[in-house]
């Protein structure tokens, strides 16, 4: 039989098991692995943890360890012996002092070792041994006095070390990182240097094409031997000693293309000197200088012949005249900020024919300067942090090369659009954080080649039709305002080629996104709202963007938004949605049926409590949720949900108390699980997911160790992984011993009281059924006696007393007697017959037999008419023996024998010859009061017969 082929679903689920093997859980005590899509890379972060040593349980895989922002002061040799694949090792603001020979010895794939802000004081001959693969070493903002010469030859392939914000002066160290064969960049600013300067220079030239010698005490900088032939790139600012520059030959310098003299304190003669030697630079700092500026130091500098980019950084240049920068005809760039700068004369920039870039960001320009205009060969111009207010039609004329335009955190409200009529070439304008209010006609102008438009943090009220018509090149336009903003159908009309929108949309409605098929990206931010005002309109908002991936919609509103399932109608295509404090509720089964493609699902903030299955069984490629901050109890609709491609699951700060062993089955690829914030109970029911913790390998379980117990409350503020697993089975073996025990205890207890106390029970049983009736008699007021005495006697001795006792008691002396034969009502319970025998008798006359003792029914009138006379503490029993009894027989009848030895009796064998006396005496005992018989004795002619 030819065998059927795999279903795709089977196909797939098969396939992920092969890639993901079932899940087998692992969480770091204080750490926590990174997600990321490469399996290959495994960074464990454990910054800000209050740690004071190396965690023992980073994984042994693990490629970049982050110690950052610890209390760690010591590293043992074992505390990184496992971790032979790190390749990056961060222990940043920690308290380390000392290292230790050999410390990083086990690291053998380490490339980057950061140790800054620390308390180092020195680093000896073999602290870095073994680290062969080393390329990035950073020991700054520690307090080095002292570092081994030898302390880098174990480190062949280093390239970049950084020394700055030490103690260091010794040139040695200098000398012998220079002979590193593979080194590139060096900074070892704000030490202890005198001089860079080599009394016996280093016979090999240096491959060094960085080098940071600024914030040094420098006297001298000497160059006598080509020892640096490729630096590209130095920086001696801020040197504070009166320099000295002694270059032997400026050919020393032919690569040097960036030199940085920020602050520095020399004479004018040694700038001279230095820029002289600088010939190849082409990029210039002279900032922090404003005496030299303007005491002919741009001259010198302007005569570099390879300089490009001059930085004019903070030099209280509060206007820029017509000549300063006359000689520096030949630059292309310039930087002008933070000059504290409120205008330009209008020929400032005249000399500048080649300027293509000019930054005059952070000062204090009311409005764009006269000074720009006409900058035909300008393409990128920096307005951004000043104090523009208005833009007018003639403040960009003639920048017709213009591609780039900053005018970021500016104060303008007013936009015009022949502002821009000049700027045919624009790529990219910036309008963030500006009072804009309205565009109005603004970008109706031919902007043909604009594609980055950033306005967000504006205070746009409203967007009109065909509003972007003059730009239909746009690619990314950001809309975000500080208003509400109510967008008109048709605004974005025309921008097919646009695939990053981000609005603050007054409400979401049908046609509002028509224009842009294209749109990849769409991030929406909902204002504030007095009213509970409904935002989306019933007709789907999205049908018009067929090939949206990305949607993100943040609501500033605290749930007032009705959502209706049809929301995310036509999104065939998307792959990530995130919502914030947007779903008032738990969204509709339908609401992602629409959306087959959704890999990553966001719904935070939210009123989410009881989803349904159906949510997310329409998304069977969804790898990333994160179900935060809402209002989860169960998690029952992930287990029916098959989610078979999920990998990262965060459900932080939601109300779970019990984690179902289902669940964590039914999520095979899961390699990331964050329940951080919920109010756990510790005790069996979670017995499951605490040994699923505990065990190791695929699913991390962020800060799993950290859990806490919220119930029961005996158990609140411990840890849930803390909670004694081994106590659940003991309860069970103990519970199971406890419920054998009983049984056995009472099935024993069970056969003792049936053979030693079953006539006092039945006794117990007899005296409550009496009472009840009394009780109920006593609600019904006084009984009527319609007889002087109830006969209780046993079938076998019915003829005695009728013979006997009958003719006498009811014939001789009159009395009217109850007899069960013959006075109880036919088809009334037996039971309530002898209940009102007794009761409706004055007296009741036992005749006792060894047949009375045995009879059931016998013994419960016994049983009743003792609780009368007990209950009514009157003499109403009188007990009249046929046979001689031993005591022991009476046994059973405890209340009997009690009364036997307590009171007088009658008894017929001892009456003998003398049955007149024996009838007196029961006579006078029927003749006797009601009143209470605890001390009398009546029965006296018994008494004379016994003797």
């Amino acid at each position: 039989m030819t065998p059927r082929p795999l279903s795709s679903s089977t196909s797939l689920l098969c396939l992920l098991l092969l890639l993901f093997p079932p899940s087998r859980p692992y969480s770091l005590k204080t750490c926590v692995v990174e997600y990321s899509l490469n399996l290959q890379v495994i960074s464990v972060t454990c910054a800000d943890r209050d740690l004071s040593a190396v965690p023992d349980d980073v994984p042994k895989n693990a490629t970049s360890l982050d110690l950052n922002s610890n209390n760690i002061s010591t590293v043992n040799r074992t505390g990184f012996s496992r971790l032979s694949k790190l390749g990056s090792l961060q222990l940043q603001f920690n308290r380390l002092s000392h290292l230790e020979d050999r410390v990083f010895e086990d690291l053998v794939s380490l490339r980057r070792l950061d140790l800054g802000a620390n308390s180092l004081q020195n680093l000896t001959d073999d602290v870095f041994q073994g680290l062969n693969l080393l390329e990035d070493l950073s020991v700054e903002k520690n307090r080095l006095t002292y570092i081994s010469p030898l302390v880098f030859q174990p480190l062949p392939r280093l390239k970049t070390v950084n020394l700055c914000s030490n103690g260091l002066h010794q040139l040695s160290i200098i000398a012998s990182i220079l002979q590193l064969p593979l080194i590139t960049e060096l900074k070892a600013g704000f030490n202890r240097f005198a001089s860079f300067q080599f009394d016996n220079p280093p016979l090999n030239a240096s491959n060094l094409r960085t080098l940071w010698f600024n914030g040094n005490p420098l006297k001298r900088f000497g160059v006598t031997r080509d020892i640096l032939p490729r630096l590209e790139s130095l920086d001696v600012s801020y040197s504070t000693g009166g320099l000295e520059w002694k270059v032997r030959d400026r050919v020393f310098l032919r690569s040097l293309r960036s030199l940085y003299l920020y602050g520095t304190v020399v004479s004018f003669e040694t700038y001279r000197v230095i820029l002289q030697s600088a010939f190849a630079v082409r990029y210039l700092m002279l900032a922090g200088m404003t005496e030299w500026i303007y005491g002919g130091l741009l001259k010198e500098a302007c005569r570099m012949p390879a300089l490009e980019n001059l930085d004019l950084t903070s030099n209280d240049i509060h206007v820029l005249n017509d000549t300063l920068l006359q000689p520096c005809s030949e630059i292309t760039e310039l930087t002008l900020s933070g000059n504290v700068m409120v205008d330009l004369s209008e020929d400032s920039l005249r000399p500048l024919k080649r300027l293509r870039s000019i930054s005059l960001d952070y000062n204090f320009l009311p409005k764009v300067p006269l000074a720009v205009r006409g900058l035909s060969t300008l393409k990128v111009l920096g307005l951004s942090s000043n104090d523009i207010r208005e833009l007018h039609c003639s403040d960009f004329q003639n920048l017709t090369a213009l591609r780039h335009l900053y005018l970021q955190k500016n104060r303008i409200s007013i936009l015009r659009g022949c502002a821009f009529e000049d700027l045919k070439e624009l790529l990219h304008l910036n309008l963030r954080s500006n009072p804009v209010y309205a565009l109005q006609d603004t970008f109706k102008v031919s902007l043909g080649n604009l594609r980055i438009l950033y306005m967000g943090m504006n205070s746009l009220r409203s967007v009109e039709k065909h509003s972007f018509r003059g730009l239909p090149y746009l690619f990314s336009l950001d809309l975000e305002s500080t208003e509400i903003c109510g967008v008109e159908n048709e605004t974005f009309y025309g921008l097919h080629d646009l695939k990053t929108l981000v609005l603050t949309p007054y409400t979401l409605k049908r046609d509002m996104f028509r224009g842009m098929p294209n749109l990849t990206r769409l991030t929406l931010f909902l204002p504030v709202f007095n009213s509970l005002e409904q935002q989306i309109d019933p007709d789907p908002p999205f049908s018009d963007l067929p090939f949206l991936e990305n949607l993100k919609i943040y609501n500033s509103n605290k749930f007032t938004i009705t959502i209706l399932p049809n929301l995310l109608s036509g999104l065939r295509h998307l792959q990530n949605f995130a919502a914030l404090r947007f779903f008032p509720g738990t969204p509709h089964p339908d609401t992602f049926s629409y959306t087959p493609h959704l890999t990553s699902l966001q719904i935070t903030s939210s009123n989410v409590s009881d989803p349904k299955p159906e949510l997310l069984q329409p998304l069977p490629n969804l790898q990333t949720l994160d179900l935060s901050q809402n209002m989860l109890r169960s998690l029952d609709f992930l287990t029916r949900a098959i989610l078979s491609a999920l990998r990262w699951l965060s459900l932080r700060d939601n109300q779970l108390t019990v984690i179902n062993k289902t669940l964590l089955r039914s999520l095979p690829a899961l390699t990331y699980l964050d329940l951080s914030g919920n109010p756990f109970t510790c005790d069996c029911l979670n017995i499951g997911f605490i040994k699923w913790v505990k065990t190791s390998n695929q699913t991390q379980v962020v800060h799993g160790h950290q859990y806490t117990c919220y119930f029961p409350l005996g158990t609140q503020g411990t840890k849930l992984l803390d909670f004694d697993v081994r106590s659940c089975k003991m309860d069970v073996d103990f519970l199971c011993f406890v419920s054998s025990s009983c049984l056995v205890v009472l099935t024993l207890l069970t056969s003792f009281i049936f053979h030693f106390l079953r006539w006092q029970i039945l006794y117990a049983f007899y005296l409550l059924m009496a009472f009840l009736y009394d009780s109920r008699k006593r609600r019904q007021g006084a009984p009527h006696l319609a007889y002087d005495a109830f006969v209780s006697f046993n079938v076998h001795d019915e003829a005695w007393v009728y013979g006997e006792m009958l003719p006498v008691l009811e014939g001789e002396q009159g009395w009217r007697l109850c007899l069960h034969h013959r006075d109880f009502q036919p088809g009334k319970p037996i039971i309530e017959n002898i209940m009102d025998a007794i009761y409706s008798s004055r007296k009741t006359i036992c005749v006792i037999s060894r047949s009375y003792l045995q009879s059931e029914w016998c013994s419960r009138e016994f049983q009743m008419a003792s609780f009368r006379l007990f209950d009514e503490q009157k003499d109403v029993l009188i007990l009249l023996f046929l046979e001689e009894i031993p005591d022991q027989h009476l046994s059973p009848y405890y209340r009997m024998r009690k009364l036997v030895k307590k009171r007088t009796y009658l008894s017929w064998p001892k009456a003998g010859k003398h049955t007149g006396v024996f009838w007196q005496n029961v006579r006078r005992a029927l003749e006797t009061g009601d009143g209470p018989t605890e001390d009398s004795n009546l029965l006296t002619a018994s008494v004379a017969l016994e003797d």
